[in-house]
């Protein structure tokens, strides 16, 4: 397939593209919910309340994702790079779309590799794998804190992420609940002649008048799947 001709391939990963990994979800049973307080460890409220409850707390998400690997999800759909113009949305923080060999992923919650300063969103480090410790000072002299967007702070990217889903020719949803805004209401920014893919086990609510090709499979299998009806035509 010539550069001219591919079509635009536009995914929005959440939580269940790197379950297959070993990482751990919020919101499944035996997850993150279930040992922490959202509100403690992800919301701008505890970060205020308790900022070394929530530096500890990221320091274990990314000793965790040190250790994990892509799964052959996110090699599918770095794969499909060949074929496809591909832009990667995701809600996870984690760097597994990168580490597979996606070269375009716009992350909407923040990274868990880097670090910025309270003061400044713009001003943001790169810290690997390492462990933070609170109290950490940037070269501005501010505060560092994890570059998450916790609960009550705005979502800077969503904007983009809505131009990308506006051009999309193919849109897929892969292991997303669709139950977190705003990353949710970005289907609603897809033309209605693209095609589009509902990825998950579970099942996922989208509007009936949207004309999903519902999926009801894990990330790698779901994928998998999706990646031969579309070579197929």
């Amino acid at each position: 397939m010539s550069a001219e001709a591919k079509k635009r391939l536009v995914v929005l990963t959440g939580a269940g593209m790197s379950a297959e990994s070993g990482l751990s979800t919020f919101r499944d049973s035996g997850g993150l919910w279930e040992s922490y307080n959202v509100e403690d460890v992800a919301s701008i409220e505890g970060w205020h309340r308790d900022p070394e409850l929530m530096t500890r707390f990221y320091n274990e998400r990314r000793a965790q994702l040190e250790h994990a690997q892509p799964n052959e999800g996110h090699r599918i759909l770095a794969e499909l790079e060949k074929d496809f113009d591909v832009d990667i949305i995701t809600q996870n923080v984690d760097d597994l779309h990168e580490r597979a060999g996606s070269t375009r992923v716009l992350h909407l919650h923040g990274e868990l590799t880097k670090a910025r300063s309270v003061n400044d969103e713009d001003k943001i480090y790169d810290i690997g794998y390492r462990a933070m410790t609170y109290g950490e000072r940037g070269e501005d002299g501010e505060l560092l804190r994890p570059h998450i967007v916790w609960f009550g702070e705005a979502v800077p990217m969503i904007s983009e992420a809505a131009r990308q889903v506006r051009q999309a020719d193919i849109f897929a949803v892969v292991g997303s609940s669709l139950n977190v805004y705003p990353a949710a209401g970005l289907i609603h920014d897809l033309r209605l002649r693209a095609r589009a893919f509902l990825i998950d086990p579970k099942e996922v609510s989208v509007p009936p008048s949207m004309n999903f090709t519902v999926i009801r499979e894990g990330a790698s299998k779901g994928l998998a799947i999706m990646r031969d009806q579309l070579l197929s035509q």
